[in-house]
């Protein structure tokens, strides 16, 4: 019996801690998001430098999950997590104290801000150490929870903003960063059969960028994970703009969108333990292609606008679920932090265009419907790439 599976009390207890590490950096990457309407109002910002300010955090915290994922192979999460955390204090505190008066400040801020959206990188490694294949599309599945932090952002920030001043949720949020960083510190262990690489950083993600699974899974994930990280930080823009809501209505929708993609996520990892992770992918973005078609219609937000939002929004967890069940079952286990920073690069950055080209396409036509257009053709293309080609590669047993 592997340890993992000899001690799931500590398995599940792992899971859970690095679950709020996930969610707690989360929270921070995504302070920004709920403000940049705030922002646009007293810095006179064009949709594009509106765009631009969300955008920032979400492809520095893509670009660095590669780094970071192959350093979790290498020094674990026990070490990864309290260091990830400690370090997005930094830009957390200077948003809030020194630099939300001007758009330079704030890009600058919103650069390091980022550094959170690197958590994920450590966590997925670490989970799947923990647990046995059979039951590691849930686990990771449930860690995947974690991206929840976006929501707390949504449903705090404007309302701690408007009570005590802009400060405020910077200062709680970095207080909470300081607080798990010191209970993962003393509490987190790695797995004790977790592989240990002995090759070099370079090597290690030469390696993963060979594997076929990793060009797969990014394409996939820059869809299905890129799509959720578009409309959390996006969503609020559009629909003040689109529909006229206020800036907390706007934010409260975006919460209840998260929140059910955050439930999702589970859902697909353990649908995907059950049958192959492909059907699971091919049914999520077969939604998010009909969800798409609807709203760039710009449909009346109640029922139809509301029901294709949600449909959307469970279809992206469920398929961000599912695409990390596939790397658990195809990735080399001493490879999993490398293939997963490259995939989970794929899809933040995924996530970091959209928000521009709808920042710019509004711009340019006073319309969200070719953006909204594009998404369904990028979906059609990647359901296409999963029922063409990943669904027929056989799993290993």
């Amino acid at each position: 019996m592997s340890a993992p599976q000899a001690r799931p009390r500590s398995a599940g207890l792992m899971l859970a801690l690095a679950t709020i590490g996930f969610a707690v950096n989360f929270w921070a990457w995504a302070l920004l998001s709920p403000l940049a309407t705030k922002f646009q109002a007293a810095l006179d910002l064009t949709p594009f430098q509106q765009a631009l300010l969300v955008a920032v955090p979400v492809v520095v915290g893509s670009v660095g999950r590669i780094p970071v994922g192959a350093l979790t192979d290498r020094y674990g999460g026990r070490i990864m997590f309290p260091l990830i955390s400690l370090t997005t204090i930094v830009p957390v505190l200077y948003l809030g104290l020194f630099g939300h008066d001007a758009l330079v400040s704030l890009l600058v801020g919103g650069f390091f801000l980022g550094i959170g959206g690197t958590a994920f990188a450590v966590g997925v490694p670490f989970v799947n150490a923990w647990f046995p294949p059979s039951r590691r599309g849930f686990a990771v599945g449930v860690f995947g929870v974690g991206m929840g932090g976006t929501a707390i952002s949504a449903l705090t920030t404007v309302k701690l903003v408007d009570a005590n001043g802009t400060a405020t949720p910077f200062v709680i949020t970095a207080a909470v960063l300081a607080v798990y960083a010191g209970v993962s510190w003393l509490v987190l262990r790695d797995a004790p059969n977790r592989v240990v690489p002995t090759t070099s950083l370079g090597a290690r993600l030469g390696s993963a960028l060979r594997l076929r699974v990793t060009w797969q899974a990014s394409a996939l994930y820059a869809v299905a994970f890129g799509g959720y990280v578009a409309f959390s930080v996006y969503l609020p823009a559009y629909l003040k703009t689109a529909y006229g809501l206020t800036q907390a209505d706007a934010a409260n929708r975006m919460a209840g969108f998260v929140l059910l993609a955050v439930v999702m996520r589970p859902v697909g990892g353990w649908l995907s333990d059950r049958v192959a992770p492909s059907r699971v992918l091919a049914v999520s973005l077969g939604v998010v292609v009909a969800g798409a078609i609807v709203q760039a219609f710009t449909p009346g937000l109640a029922p139809l606008g509301t029901i294709a939002f949600l449909t959307m929004a469970a279809a992206l967890g469920a398929g961000s679920g599912a695409t990390f069940a596939l790397v658990a079952q195809l990735a080399p286990a001493n490879q999993v932090g490398a293939v997963t920073g490259i995939v989970g690069a794929a899809g933040g950055l995924g996530g970091f265009i959209p928000p521009l080209l709808m920042g710019a396409i509004y711009g340019h036509f006073q319309s969200y419907a070719l953006g909204l257009a594009m998404l369904g053709v990028v979906a059609l293309a990647a359901l296409l790439l999963d029922v063409l080609s990943v669904g027929r590669r056989p799993v290993p047993a």
